[in-house]
């Protein structure tokens, strides 16, 4: 029987959509625990339990049932310095999240990976994607949810240059490749972790701004 997750394991909470997604579980009056940790300390919350740290030191340490773990990590290649550094996020951080989110008894997985996203492609931020897909999919999650928004719109506490000159023109593209606001894929994780539908499904940014609104 599928019941309403309770205990919630979230990755990427200081992110332009995980505060969003933070927020909105810490206000859902189903969920009682959210295990959250980050680099930098979140505000308090009776529901909040937040290791500080490198998450890489201290996944191994995390604790307690979960029931659903989203994963809301990723940077850019500007931001990491170099395509190892970018891998080592996006793919190596994500994958060893999942696992041990896994391991911790969640069933469903829900994360954000990017439009585009394919192990073939000849552009690497799209390939890394790709690959960080097939390796989630090889864990054999009962239900896995990856979505893959276009653009994401909002403001964020470090500014990017690239997304703020192309957020105007996201806005007017029309389909799955106009831009998405932040609290509007928070919103539509939240509406897909409501839903039963075991296997994998794949969410495109056209589909995710429909759930979000």
């Amino acid at each position: 029987m599928y019941l309403t997750p309770a205990h919630v394991l979230l990755a990427g909470a200081t992110g332009l959509t995980g505060e969003h997604l933070l927020d909105r579980l810490l206000n859902e009056p189903t969920v009682t625990r959210v295990l959250a940790p980050s680099r930098r300390p979140l505000a308090a919350h009776p529901h909040l339990e937040n290791p500080v740290g490198d998450p890489a030191a201290f996944l191994p340490q995390l604790s307690g049932r979960v029931d659903i773990a989203y994963c809301c990590l990723g940077t850019t290649l500007k931001q990491a310095g170099s395509e190892a550094a970018f891998r080592a996020v996006d793919f190596d951080m994500v994958v060893a999240f999942a696992q041990r989110a896994r391991d911790m008894g969640a069933r469903h997985l829900i994360v954000i990976s990017a439009i585009g996203a394919d192990p073939t492609s000849s552009m690497f931020y799209n390939r890394v994607k790709g690959e960080m897909e097939q390796a989630l999919k090889a864990q054999g999650w009962p239900q896995l949810t990856i979505c893959r928004p276009s653009l994401l719109l909002g403001e964020r506490l470090e500014p990017r240059l690239g997304e703020q000159l192309a957020a105007p023109l996201a806005k007017l593209i029309p389909g799955k490749y106009r831009g998405i606001e932040a609290c509007h894929l928070a919103r539509a994780m939240w509406r897909l972790a409501l839903e039963e539908q075991d296997g994998v499904r794949i969410v495109e940014s056209d589909e995710l701004r429909r759930l979000g609104k």
